[in-house]
């Protein structure tokens, strides 16, 4: 008899805490400071650079409770190939007791297609947030590392 992974509930919410969106996903890993989860895209359709989220895409999702981002390989829904990666600048999740992670997004957002082209997306929504002068830093140091990453 297979062994049933956990489900996780995911929380996004604005840099003022609001709650903007819900949804679960399957656990694939969980470390210390890590947790790895597969998730459906279930929403409309969405243009992000030169390749289209269509509900149903394979999300693998990554967040870090000591990183200032998390990054979700993309993968279509039907012939699962790599669409590529959404990384969102944000305050480091927090994780419960195993049932729900939630993280703050900061607006900046990274794209990388999988031919390694990088696309920084929403400068303007993270430049209008009202954030102090060490969140912004912490924000755009963030945002290189994962640039490095890519490299």
């Amino acid at each position: 008899m297979p062994v049933m992974k956990p489900i996780i509930t995911v929380v996004k919410r604005t840099a003022d805490g609001q709650e903007v969106l819900r949804y679960t996903g399957v656990v694939m890993q969980h470390t210390r400071n890590s947790i790895i989860l597969e998730a459906s895209f279930n929403h409309a359709d969405v243009q992000v650079a030169q390749s289209t989220l269509r509900q149903g895409d394979r999300f693998i999702e990554t967040f870090y409770t000591d990183r200032w981002y998390n990054i979700m390989e993309i993968h279509d829904r039907q012939a699962d190939r790599l669409k590529g990666w959404y990384c969102n600048i944000g305050k480091p999740a927090v994780m419960d007791a195993g049932a729900e992670i939630s993280y703050v997004d900061l607006a900046l957002d990274l794209w990388v297609a999988p031919d390694g082209t990088q696309t920084v997306l929403d400068e303007d929504e993270f430049a209008a947030l009202d954030l102090d002068a060490e969140t912004r830093n912490k924000a755009r140091a963030a945002l290189a590392e994962l640039q490095a990453l890519f490299l």
